[in-house]
């Protein structure tokens, strides 16, 4: 028996290496023997679809459903948009193997392609909500396809021409509007730099007026004054906006605006004027950030964008707004639709995330729990489940509250300019959050296959970090939140009058009280889970107030009063966008017709509330639920996860994304990775 083993052995290991020497055929018609081996079972085969998914996108989407369609179709037609076939699928998607020139030029061709096909077709020359909402649903689309090319078109048309739209008056309209939309010229927005970012108000750049030549003059007086992150400003921008420290007659009137040109019509750099590149990003790199220095740069009188403030020939600053606070308030108007497209496209890539990630794990399978039984696919592990369909649920709930933001945005009026911009502020940092954490547990829930640049969850997660830091850092946004609501509070008490506006009316009625002993029924209801928010609210704006107070009755100043006081500030922010984005899902909930679409939002909607109350902290330190009320808040987001699992597939292909600008991963994974798929 020894002697046959030895024998047996000899000869496997005999045929092993005649293997490795014999060579294969120069054209093998296959690598692989047919066997039993794993196969690609799409999802719709057994799941179900209880819901009009379409019903649901257009609660989702909101607005311009055909518009966003078409210009989808656009997208996935040209070749400028890098189609590739994967899996026997259309996808498209940058190619992101490119060198970063490559990519600039290739963002460029893009928007050259948009502007050819009418894309941009009133953005800056149409007026009114109509026109407003269509040029966002088209940004929020082309963002789908690439947030380098949302980008590059955001700081032209949102920033440069939002500028001149709103901070300057007709004269500057009338010249420079049309020729931005037809990108005659190229702006960008000279704003940051080096030593300055979100503290605007300490920018160093100077600009002095000269009233012989009814000229403005533009330096850079130091290193750290240099305009930094400037997006267009490397390659490919014509003009920008200058913002700097106005001096007038020897009195600096604080931080505005003016235009001046950086490039000639032939693509040189202007005299006075020096552009050094940023460089290499982790993401972003099809956009040409620079920066700018200034030396002596002279510029017509008429340059100054003086919607808020003039200075006239003879060198008089004039200005009907005399404070400065409220000066530099109006500046700084036009960063609001940057924070508004922000928030909303952070969620959309949230989606992307969520819809790839889900959709792998419908048809991925991995270990048995019997012996020799089939392997499980991953989203029935109760685990998996809890990784992405609360992620899931949120990205539902911060749809609401991003309709609700654009909506209001849209029919903006003077009065509501202080919502608009703590609403802003808040979903700005609440939502951009979300997408890094969401696109993080995607990819690692796609395991290897999410590292492949191709299958894009990775990758975004380079794409979209930045939006944590542009158009306002995000602890510094919700700084602001706090302050905001702080404001209010002080006054509402001052004048022992109600409190009325950012949401703040539920602190005039009675304190909500949470019952000891919380039941799934009790869980469920919506008006448990908005008392549960206002509750938390309301008593970390009271206990915020009351130890800003303490601060300066011991001889701190209010703004010191407030830093010290970081901790709370940072909790109320996110109770305050907690409690908004929840009250957006109930609107929404509420308006949808009775019936399985109704039923699901419900599940989601307790799912995000209670997700809300099991995350944050502040709801065990400070009382509001007791330690066996939060085990049974845990308990119900488990039992949710198990209800929300066969709607899994609905809720995805509900989220407005066509299956092109998805990834291979997110269907036929095998033939995506065949070896005729290698050959091709």
């Amino acid at each position: 028996m020894a002697q046959e083993s030895s024998i047996n052995t000899a000869s496997r290991r005999t045929r092993i290496l005649n293997n490795h020497l014999v060579q294969f055929p120069s054209k093998p018609t296959s690598c692989l023997q047919s066997n039993s081996c794993l196969s690609y079972s799409p999802p719709e085969l057994t799941e179900s679809f209880d819901f009009d998914i379409n019903e649901m996108r257009k609660i989702l989407d909101f607005h311009n459903l055909e518009d966003r369609d078409w210009l989808f179709g656009v997208i996935k037609q040209a070749r400028v948009f890098n189609g590739k076939e994967r899996g026997g699928r259309l996808f498209v998607s940058p190619d992101y193997n490119q060198t970063m020139e490559q990519q600039r030029e290739m963002t460029m061709k893009r928007i050259e392609y948009l502007l050819e096909r009418g894309a941009f077709d009133g953005w800056l020359t149409k007026k009114g909500v109509e026109a407003e909402l269509k040029k966002l649903a088209l940004l929020e689309v082309i963002q789908i396809f690439d947030h380098s090319l949302a980008v590059k078109i955001g700081v032209h048309f949102f920033l440069w021409g939002g500028a001149i739209q709103f901070m300057g008056t007709k004269r500057h309209h009338d010249k420079w509007l049309r020729d931005t939309e037809t990108l005659a010229i190229k702006g960008c927005f000279s704003m940051t730099e080096l030593g300055h970012g979100s503290n605007v108000r300490g920018i160093e750049t100077v600009t002095t007026y000269d009233s012989k030549t009814g000229e403005f003059v533009i330096n850079t007086p130091c290193e750290s004054a240099q305009k930094y992150w400037i997006g267009g400003a490397a390659n490919h921008a014509t003009h920008t906006i200058v913002f700097s420290q106005l001096n007038i007659n020897g009195v600096n009137e604080g931080v505005h605006a003016l235009i001046a040109q950086i490039r000639d019509v032939n693509g040189n750099i202007c005299p006075n004027i020096c552009i050094a590149d940023c460089g290499h990003k982790i993401g972003l790199n099809g956009v040409d950030n620079g920066r700018i220095w200034f030396d002596n740069v002279r510029v017509p009188r008429e340059n100054l964008l003086n919607s808020v403030a003039d200075v006239s020939p003879d060198g008089q600053y004039l200005s009907a707004i005399k404070d400065r606070d409220q000066r530099f308030a109006a500046f700084l108007a036009p960063l609001t639709s940057g924070r508004v497209t922000i928030a909303t496209s952070a969620i959309y890539s949230a989606k992307i995330g969520l819809a790839i990630a889900i959709r792998y794990a419908l048809s991925r399978r991995a270990f048995s729990i019997t012996p020799n039984g089939p392997e499980v696919l991953l989203l029935d592990y109760p685990s998996h489940q809890r990784r992405l369909l609360p992620l899931l649920a949120k990205s539902y709930a911060m749809s609401f509250g991003g309709n609700y933001l654009k909506m209001m945005y849209v029919n903006r009026t003077p009065e509501a300019a202080k919502t608009l911009h703590v609403v802003s502020s808040a979903f700005k940092a609440i939502f951009t959050w979300h997408n890094m954490r969401t696109l993080q547990e995607c990819r690692e829930a796609c395991g290897g296959q999410g590292l492949k640049t191709e299958n894009r969850v990775g990758h975004l997660k380079g794409e979209f970090d930045v939006q944590s830091t542009f158009e306002g850092d995000n602890n510094v946004l919700m700084q602001q939140v706090s302050k905001a609501l702080l404001s209010e509070y002080v006054a509402a008490k001052k004048k022992n009058k109600p409190f009325k506006g950012l949401g703040l009316e539920h602190m005039n009625g009675p304190v909500p009280v949470i019952q000891s002993n919380l039941t799934s029924t009790t869980l469920r209801n919506s008006q448990f889970q908005m008392n549960a928010h206002c509750l938390r609210e309301r008593d970390l704006l009271n206990r915020f107030a009351a130890e800003v107070s303490l601060y300066q009755s011991k001889g701190e100043s209010k703004e010191r009063a407030f830093i010290l006081s970081y901790q709370l500030a940072e909790d109320l922010g996110r109770a305050f966008s907690d409690r908004a984005i929840l009250q957006t899902f109930i609107d929404a909930e509420a308006n949808a017709s009775a019936g399985s679409l109704k039923n699901v939002l419900g599940l989601l909607r307790s799912m995000y509330a209670l997700i809300c109350l099991e995350e944050d902290a502040a709801f065990l330190r400070y009382g509001y639920l007791s330690t066996d009320n939060a085990a049974a808040v845990r308990n119900e987001v488990t039992k949710l996860c198990g209800e929300l699992r066969p709607h899994a597939l609905a809720l995805v292909s509900s989220l407005g994304i066509p299956d092109a600008f998805l990834s291979p991963i997110a269907f036929n994974w095998i033939d995506a990775n065949s070896w005729s798929s290698v050959q091709k």
